[in-house]
């Protein structure tokens, strides 16, 4: 229930329609506008602010909802219920294009989500789609009426094949007529009868001659008007005249088949009138809808959720009228914090006059108003709202002459019918309680209606001046005191609400800021008394006092919310930490585990190759003593160490992997020799330095540190330690030369090498196939190497040992290939696989430098190598 009747205008709702209308593009629309009531259902108004709610969802998603030819055809349709009515052509026209409207909606909100994997259909606006339910569409009418119809609206002439037939010969007896006339103002006009510019014309839908009047009996015929000035006549000549009456009776024949072909489909209407009419009720409820969305769009208003209990708890609530007024001149609306529960049903608000006490009570009672009509309001997203059955307001004068009601006997007539509907589901609203008659008086009966009002349970928000009520709202429960702020420095009101301290109103500070004298300012003081103005003075200073400490608890309570909001997001990235920290060890386990299987497979492979080849059971048992040598001191190296002793036990790695080497090369080289040499089987001339059959390599051998292994010129021949093939120095730069082997060239270091004698090339002439054979083969192996090889390296996850296996092939396979830059991404971490990994780059002669990758592309968790 609302009260009085003059709710409406009272709180600004009746323009809040008028901009509904505005939004609205039919007539349909306004009526729905002109129709919308107050509810106090509460599944209603969650139905209603859904529909809007999704609405606006359209309005931004998409571009293609149907939205043009809202057209009310109601009336039209609702005729053809009578035998032998027919609709016009612009009728069947708009009819045509308002139920195609309807059925492209109907389409569209039907239409269910993509997701075939869903056992039940989805719809993306479900609210909106309800309003779809019992609608039926007529798409074979629309059909049956652009039979008829053409995209212009005209009558098909193909609509019967009378109507082709009659149109036909009306066709051809207008050319008929047209060229008699012609000729005859051809002659007319060389006889100097007619004007050269004139032309036939239409007069009464015959076809004529314009003629001097004085000329008009000069061409046979009949005159059928004159023109206003009577300068010129129209004359039918007599050749044509039986051919004009054919033309109107081919344009009544006509005539008569469109309305036959009109009232035959007005038949096949007929039964459809009640479905039809029925429904363009959605096209009225979607214009409404969209109006609605479009205010809410432009109010930048919300729809807040909805409890089935009375309650408030607007947050930054405003007035939307007042919001249009004054973005019209450019200023902000102070937004207002309203709260209403049901340990505090009743807020008494006071503070000075143009405060903003009596537009707070409007901005309540209009925001609630709006919102049980399905509306959306301005208030933060944060807000909730309750459901008030009836609501009761009592806002400005309401004498009448005629009722003989004076301001006072009006309020106490309204005081009377709220306390009469007064229950616990009740919002009062009453601005300036008690005014209109002697304060004391008034405000004594104000307190005495406050009373009864407590007593029922009722909700509401009063202003008043008066100091009892605001007292009263002190000592009761269920009453709560309010002001509206004012800065007593700047002497202007802030138009703020502070629910739980009474408010000044500042009469004192006002009326020196309006100029009065002061002496009239000190009389008045001394006629109310010092201690009301001390009180009134105190009450100040508690507002201003709370104020303070209230904005310092709110900055308060925003640092807590940020540091809850960062400790949360450091929490969960922590979580996300440890949680990809376990994936990577994981990951790290198994492809530990993968590599281990394969180093085993290969260890087995290569063992069974020994085995194949004959090879000794001591060689076997030694290569698989040294592989576990290398992995135990591999895993001796501890990341969690200091840099001096990750530092110190990778020399020692790196001095005794050295060594190895050397030793292994020298081996080969031995084996080498042994083979290539024609006399290897004779041990007793190993030893004579002068006999022929000496080994092929063995003074090589012994020149290893001599001044000839060490100078290296360009030109030079020089073995490969590690491959054994002969290849030319082709480039000599520092530690590192270039050697071309078979058509291929590769950069070493020059302790890699030996220098080979001119003598010893020459021997090894007649075991070049043998070489041959070798090179083939050593250029087979690097071409494989140089197609699987990659630039960039990742060691991320592995262990020390693995990752530092890996990085030693990885150089070697790029030294071999001749390639001049590569990437090792090994993270950032405790940065100890960083330095492990930089310290053997250190010992490698072929590194000409490396450093991290630019920040952009990774930084210091990818080291950059290039190779000289």
């Amino acid at each position: 229930m609302i009260y009085p009747n003059t709710f409406e205008k009272k709180i600004g709702f009746s323009e809040i329609r008028n901009l509904l209308k505005e939004h609205c593009i039919s007539k349909l629309g306004k009526e729905q506008v002109d129709s919308m009531m107050f509810s106090h259902d509460a599944e209603i108004i969650r139905q209603r602010l859904q529909q809007v709610r999704e609405f606006r969802r359209v309005l931004q998603e998409t571009e293609d909802f149907p939205l043009q030819y809202f057209l009310d055809m109601r009336q039209q349709v609702a005729r053809l219920r009578l035998e032998g009515t027919h609709l016009e052509e612009e009728e069947l026209f708009d009819l045509k294009r308002s139920l195609n409207t309807i059925c492209l909606i109907v389409e569209f909100l039907r239409r269910a989500d993509d997701d075939d994997n869903r056992e039940a259909k989805t719809y993306p606006y479900p609210a909106l789609k309800l309003l779809t339910d019992g609608i039926e569409t007529f798409p074979e009418l629309v059909r049956r009426i652009d039979s008829i119809l053409d995209k212009y609206g005209h009558i098909r002439d193909n609509a019967s094949p009378q109507l082709a037939q009659i149109r036909s010969e009306l066709a051809r007896t207008e050319g008929s007529i047209s060229r008699s006339l012609n000729h005859i103002l051809r002659q007319a006009q060389s006889e100097g009868l007619v004007e050269k510019d004139v032309a036939p014309t239409l007069r009464d839908g015959r076809l004529v001659i314009p003629v001097a009047p004085a000329l008009k009996r000069k061409i046979r015929g009949i005159v059928h008007d004159e023109s206003a000035s009577g300068k010129t006549v129209f004359v039918e000549p007599a050749e044509v005249v039986e051919a004009n009456n054919r033309i109107r009776e081919l344009q009544a024949e006509e005539r008569r088949e469109i309305i036959r072909i009109l009232t035959e489909f007005a038949a096949e209407v007929r039964p459809h009138v009640r479905p039809i009419v029925a429904s363009y009720r959605l096209l009225a409820v979607i214009d409404f809808i969209r109006s609605k969305a479009l205010f809410a769009e432009e109010a930048k208003a919300f729809e807040p959720d909805i409890v089935p209990l009375p309650t408030v708890d607007f947050i930054h609530a405003i007035h939307p009228l007042l919001r249009i007024t004054l973005a019209k001149q450019e200023k902000e609306v102070v937004p207002l914090d309203i709260m209403l529960t049901a340990e505090k049903r009743i807020l008494i608000i006071s503070g000075p006059n143009a405060g903003g006490k009596s537009v707070c009570l409007k901005t309540m009672g209009l925001l609630q108003y709006m919102l049980q009509c399905g509306i959306s309001i301005p208030v933060s997203e944060r807000s909730k709202a309750g459901i008030f059955e009836n609501i009761l307001i009592d806002i400005g004068d309401e004498q009448s002459i005629e009722n003989d009601l004076s301001t006072y006997s009006s309020h106490l007539m309204n005081m009377k019918y709220m306390m009469r509907a007064a229950n616990e589901r009740t919002l009062i609203l009453i601005d300036e309680f008690g005014t209109g008659t002697e304060p004391q008086i008034g405000g004594a009966m104000a307190e005495s209606v406050l009373q009864q009002f407590c007593n029922k349970k009722a909700w509401g928000v009063i202003t008043t001046h008066y100091q009892n009520l605001k007292q009263f709202a002190d000592s009761h429960g269920g009453v709560a005191n309010g002001a509206m702020l004012y800065d007593r420095n700047e002497m202007r009101p802030l138009f703020r609400l502070q629910i739980g301290q009474p408010g000044s109103s500042f009469a004192i500070e006002i009326a020196r800021k309006t100029g009065l004298p002061e002496e009239v300012i000190a009389q008045a003081e001394e006629i109310v008394g010092r201690d009301y103005i001390q009180s009134d003075k105190y009450l100040q200073d508690i507002v201003r006092d709370k104020r303070y400490w209230e904005s310092k608890r709110q900055n308060i309570h925003s640092h807590e919310k940020q540091m809850q909001q960062t400790i949360a997001r450091y929490e969960e990235e922590l979580q996300e930490v440890e949680k990809e920290r376990k994936q990577i060890l994981k990951r790290a386990r198994e492809q530990a585990e993968e590599l281990l299987k394969d180093a085993n497979r290969r260890i087995e492979n290569t063992i069974r190759e020994i085995k194949e080849a004959q090879a000794e059971r001591e060689a076997t048992k030694r290569a698989r003593e040294e592989l576990q040598l290398y992995k135990e001191e591999v895993s001796e190296i501890d990341t969690t160490a200091n840099d001096e002793m990750i530092e110190r036990k990778m020399k020692q790695i790196l001095a005794r992997r050295e060594r190895k080497e050397k030793r292994k090369a020298e081996k080969e080289r031995r084996k080498l020799t042994e083979q290539q040499s024609p006399l290897h089987a004779q041990p007793s001339t190993l030893d004579a330095p002068r006999s022929s059959d000496k080994r092929l390599f063995q003074g090589e051998a012994e020149k290893e540190h001599s001044p000839l292994a060490e100078k290296i010129s360009l030109g030079d021949h020089v073995r490969l330690k590690s491959l054994g093939s002969i290849g030319k120095v082709t480039e000599v730069s520092g530690k590192s030369i270039t050697v071309t082997i078979g058509g291929m060239s590769s950069k070493v270091g020059i302790d890699k090498v030996e220098k080979v004698s001119p003598s010893a090339l020459k021997k090894t002439d007649a075991e070049k196939p043998l070489l041959v054979v070798r090179s083939r083969s050593t250029r087979e192996a690097i071409d494989t190497r140089r197609s699987n090889f990659r630039q960039d390296l990742d060691i991320r996850g592995l262990r020390v040992d693995e990752a530092l296996d890996v990085v030693m092939h990885f150089i070697d396979d790029a030294i071999l290939i001749g390639m001049s830059r590569v990437r090792i991404l090994h993270g950032t971490g405790t940065g100890a696989l960083r330095q492990l990994v930089r310290q053997y780059l250190g010992t490698v002669p072929n590194v000409e430098k490396y450093h991290d990758e630019h920040v952009q592309f990774g930084g210091a968790g990818i080291t950059v190598v290039d190779i000289g």
